[in-house]
């Protein structure tokens, strides 16, 4: 079974996706922002961006949470911005597919003002896009536009992953 994490920057329907693309799947699925420390929430809800010291103890209870769940499948909704996330992630032990919801700044900056009771607000936005590296040639996955509805890019996504 596949473990899959949803990746992207705010806005770009991360948790959305996830939850549709698992429904899809069968498999149990999770929201990594549970895992971040109140004072990560609350320094993101200042507005202020992560440092790698902070994302740390994130990044090792996200993967903590896919090994567990490794011989069943998963997804994950996890921003995963830089390779080195990524490849903590991939510390779990266990092969990882990417879904990286890929969009236009105005886009995202559109979705983030209109959404309501999150702690990432648009004025992450900027410092998310300028950490943000893209798959590797060698990472397992795809991009897909958030342009799409959500049921749009779960098709897209459950088909490429099936060729993968």
């Amino acid at each position: 079974m596949p473990v899959v994490v949803v990746m992207g920057v705010a806005g770009s329907g991360k948790s959305t996706v996830a939850a549709l693309l698992a429904e899809r799947l069968r498999l149990p699925w999770i929201d990594a922002d549970v895992f971040h420390s109140p004072t990560n929430v609350a320094r993101m809800a200042a507005g202020m961006p992560l440092r790698d010291a902070d994302r740390e103890p994130w990044l090792a209870a996200v993967a903590e949470w896919i090994a567990a769940h490794a011989d069943t499948g998963c997804v994950v909704a996890c921003s995963a911005l830089t390779r080195g996330y990524r490849d903590r992630l991939r510390e779990a032990g266990t092969p990882l597919w990417f879904l990286h919801l890929c969009g236009d700044r105005a886009v995202l900056a559109e979705r983030l003002r209109r959404r309501q009771g999150h702690f990432a607000t648009v004025a992450l936005l900027d410092s998310q896009l300028a950490t943000l590296e893209h798959l590797g040639v060698d990472e397992q996955g795809t991009e897909i536009d958030v342009r799409l509805d959500p049921a749009s890019i779960v098709r897209a996504a459950t088909e490429r992953l099936a060729v993968s």
